[in-house]
């Protein structure tokens, strides 16, 4: 095949994956948006999970975000993290008790409500799991090891609170006669 045709076909080529790409639905991630300008962060903003929320938040720069209680009237609507809780539990042992599997938890609840009182997210709980095989012989790699993978359980559960804020809809209040 000669230089010039193969360069052809390899453009014509390239030119049909974008149709093909927008033919099936795919489109790349677009920055959220939120039903609410202001949010009152109602966590703590120093706990590992805090820190990647603020962040992601504050990132989309489409919301302004208060920590400081004196903000919680002004703000449209309040982000409650009502508890996170990391488990380590033993689900492989030896013949000799030695532990050879582990299984990581992390469990987060949270809820979205107005400084009235409204709830616009129910509280919802976010599970994630992994397991480990466990080697005593290898333990500084293992605890290693076993904090990425709380650091990639807390990204997903963080990501998954970002689209549920962004789905929520705007409520409609009664305006007064």
């Amino acid at each position: 095949m000669t230089p010039s045709r193969r360069l052809f076909l390899t453009a014509l080529g390239l030119g049909t994956v974008p149709v093909w790409l927008a033919g099936c639905g795919f489109q790349l991630r677009q920055a959220q948006d939120f039903a609410f300008k202001t949010l009152y962060a109602n966590f703590s903003t120093t706990s590992p999970l805090g820190v990647e929320l603020r962040r992601n938040l504050l990132g989309s720069g489409r919301i302004q975000l208060g920590t400081d209680p004196k903000q919680m009237l002004k703000a449209d609507a309040i982000l409650d993290i009502l508890s996170e809780e990391r488990q380590q539990v033993a689900v492989g042992v030896s013949a000799t008790g030695q532990v050879r599997e582990l299984q990581l938890r992390l469990r987060v609840r949270f809820r979205l409500r107005t400084p009235q009182g409204v709830e616009l997210i129910e509280s919802v709980e976010l599970f994630q799991q992994r397991d480990l095989s466990f080697n005593e012989t290898a333990a500084l790699s293992k605890e290693i090891e076993i904090g990425i993978l709380y650091r990639d359980m807390q990204t997903d559960i963080v990501q998954q609170i970002m689209r549920r804020l962004s789905a929520v809809k705007p409520r409609n209040t009664p305006q007064p006669a």
